[in-house]
């Protein structure tokens, strides 16, 4: 096999744990016999700054003298069996509502993973969003930084608007032109 088709190789496989103080985490497949180190640059390319663990992913990967590192981002997915915080704001909802629902550009304002939630901007508009922990993780996050730019899908509860599914921009960009 050549470099390059190293490089190309696709492999599925899950967030063991992604630590974004420390710049890397790792990734476990089926289809590797090591453990695949996830660098904060790849991640970032792919549009976030931190990913959930237990959260899918795919990546492509390269086999290195010092292991299997992944060089390229391609999807993340949400945690299995992760169940969302709504409430009665919206208890209702399934997976194919939330979907449904339009994907508004935002800013986070900020976010306190200590506390749990945080608020975002959403361009054009003067109320705050907010983003509860839980959905920022079953969205395949572990947490955001102020400024950051994001795509959410946003439902009006009882309390004001909050975020029932957060995309790293780049993702949402992805997601709309196909």
């Amino acid at each position: 096999m050549t470099d390059e088709e190293e490089v190309m190789q696709l492999v599925h496989g899950r967030v063991k744990w992604f630590d974004p103080s420390k710049g890397f985490g790792f990734i476990v497949s089926d289809q590797t016999d090591a453990d695949i180190l996830l660098h904060a640059n790849v991640l970032r390319n792919f549009g976030q700054g931190s990913v959930a663990d237990g959260a899918g992913i795919e990546v492509r990967i390269q086999r290195t003298q010092r292991g299997v590192q992944a060089v390229e981002v391609t999807r993340i997915d949400p945690p299995e069996g992760a169940l969302l915080p709504f409430g009665e704001d919206a208890a209702h909802l399934v997976s194919a509502d939330i979907l449904a629902l339009d994907l508004e550009p935002a800013r986070v304002k900020w976010f306190d993973k200590g506390k749990g939630f945080g608020f975002a901007n959403v361009y054009g508009r003067p109320e705050d969003v907010f983003v509860h922990a839980e959905v920022l993780r079953v969205s395949g996050f572990a947490d955001l930084t102020a400024g950051e730019a994001v795509a959410l899908r946003i439902i009006d509860g009882k309390r004001g608007r909050m975020a029932v599914q957060v995309l790293s921009w780049e993702a949402a960009t992805r997601e709309k032109a196909q």
